[in-house]
């Protein structure tokens, strides 16, 4: 990480049903929470290129390691579930009656889900390359999802090295020179110990989980939010993100959906100055 974005770190804690969670934050105003994915080395640092403009433009910008990331500690309960509902736990224990979500990778269905339920209190929702919320492509192959689930399933066998990590990064950027020696060995760092310990237990229990009841699909209900929503996807994502995006909005052509070229998964990362082009409009609407 560059040192100009170092000196803008500024780890604090809150504690919430017992754990210390920890996050980092900019500016003043209406708060906007952004929640990151759950891949090996995922954590409130994803978003550290994103706090300042955030501030800039009027808001309070926060993002947070979710139970089991980053250096906050690890629950005993590790499923997606027990994630999801720590958002607004989280939020109470900030005092925040109210605050917009921006959820990267695996975050944005939960963050959709917590919008669904309680929607006086998210003003907006914005999604980040979560591939769960486009509808399936069907008879289609993606070789590149493919090798990055053999990828990810290899790192779970044993705790990465760095060039390993390295090369997950690789996968999940178009953009690498982004990759600095600095930002490397922060990713690299959130991706062992406790973290990885972490990580494999939950792709453990994701695994052993009973099949769910059918029920409609979460991307059939984007239309039923009653606050704004935007959906920013890759063009160069894996699983066809930019194509299952076209559908979503042939689909639904009420919902406010942009493809961005030269991106892949890491969006925060990959097309940092386009999320902020497009968000901060979006969030003062």
């Amino acid at each position: 990480m560059s040192s100009d974005l170092m000196t803008r770190v500024n780890d604090k804690f809150v504690t919430v049903d017992g754990l210390k969670l920890r996050y980092i934050e900019e500016g003043e105003g209406p708060a906007v929470l952004l929640l990151h994915g759950a891949s090996l080395g995922s954590s409130a640092d994803v978003f550290i290129r994103n706090l300042a403009p955030l501030a800039r433009a009027g808001f309070r910008a926060i993002a947070f390691d979710q139970p089991g990331f980053g250096l906050s500690d690890v629950p005993a309960d590790l499923s997606a579930a027990y994630r999801r509902d720590s958002i607004p736990k989280f939020m109470d224990a900030l005092g925040i009656k109210q605050a917009a979500l921006v959820g990267h990778s695996q975050a944005g269905n939960p963050a959709v889900q917590l919008a669904l339920k309680e929607a006086e209190r998210y003003s907006h929702v914005i999604v980040l390359g979560t591939g769960s919320l486009l509808p399936p492509l069907e008879g289609a192959e993606d070789r590149g999802a493919a090798a990055q689930q053999r990828l990810e399933r290899r790192m779970a066998s044993a705790e990465p090295t760095i060039d390993d990590t390295r090369k997950l990064l690789e996968a999940n950027l178009f953009h690498h020179d982004l990759i600095t020696p600095e930002e490397l060995a922060l990713r690299h760092d959130r991706s062992i110990g406790k973290n990885f310990v972490a990580f494999v237990a939950r792709s453990a229990a994701a695994e052993g989980a009973p099949p769910k009841e059918p029920k409609t699909p979460i991307w059939q209900r984007l239309v039923e939010l009653k606050m704004p929503l935007l959906l920013i996807f890759g063009r160069n994502d894996r699983a066809n993100a930019a194509q299952r995006a076209a559908m979503l909005k042939e689909k639904f052509p009420e919902l406010d959906v942009h493809i961005v070229p030269d991106c892949k998964h890491l969006v925060p990362w990959d097309a940092a100055d386009e999320f902020i082009r497009l968000a901060v409009p979006f969030l003062k609407r």
